[in-house]
């Protein structure tokens, strides 16, 4: 098995990187293989609502970056994490442009995520963790992931790169995060052709205003 990990980071390895690498260290140890792949220092265009995505059913945004080929990674892993440092209480723009592209345009393909497990993963130096976590949890849920957790909020605490590495119970929360996460996607590669998979439903789309 295999989980693609995205640092949103621009510091390669900053408290975001050790956050990640925490969950990854628990994951290797189960024998799942870590791909860290650091996105935060990239110039990633926004979503364009052109909707190209959906009419062509290629897999691929209409934007021809680096982002078509980290949905075909997230394609092709059983488990995603995504850690994300915190910008104003919330995700920093160039992650948000990579998620907003990665998963419309997975959800736009017959949901390449569905089923997959992720975990969300932030450092902040004092506050506003919770409401990233939060955000990145949406990705998810809409795209019918199943969400690995800990035993408290995905948030480590840290200024200088490195320093999140002192905060001891933010190094539990991450260590927990990975054994759990190893062991939902233990269940769901054990479960498969054992316990039957709902079938997916197309989409229904109601608008709110007639």
């Amino acid at each position: 098995m295999k989980v693609v990990a995205f640092n949103g980071s621009p510091k390669r390895e900053g408290n975001t990187y050790h956050a990640i690498r925490l969950a990854a260290d628990e994951l290797e140890r189960e024998d799942i293989e870590v791909e860290i792949i650091h996105i935060g220092n990239k110039i990633i265009q926004g979503c364009l609502a052109c909707g190209t995505c959906g009419r062509n059913k290629n897999e691929r945004c209409v934007i021809d970056d680096e982002v078509n080929g980290w949905i075909q990674k997230m394609k092709e892993a059983d488990g995603i994490i995504l850690g994300a440092p915190v910008y104003y209480a919330g995700i920093a723009g160039t992650m948000k442009a990579f998620l907003d592209r990665a998963f419309f345009t997975a959800g736009a393909n017959a949901g390449l995520y569905r089923h997959k497990v992720g975990a969300a993963v932030t450092a902040v130096r004092r506050t506003g963790g919770i409401p990233v976590v939060d955000q990145i949890h949406r990705y998810f849920s809409i795209s019918e992931m199943q969400i690995a957790t800990s035993n408290y909020w995905n948030v480590v605490h840290g200024g200088s790169p490195g320093e999140a590495l002192k905060d001891q119970e933010g190094v539990q929360i991450m260590e927990v995060l990975g054994r759990n996460m190893a062991w939902l996607m233990k269940l769901i590669e054990n479960g498969k052709g054992r316990v039957k998979e709902p079938e997916p439903l197309k989409k229904v789309y109601t608008n709110f205003v007639r």
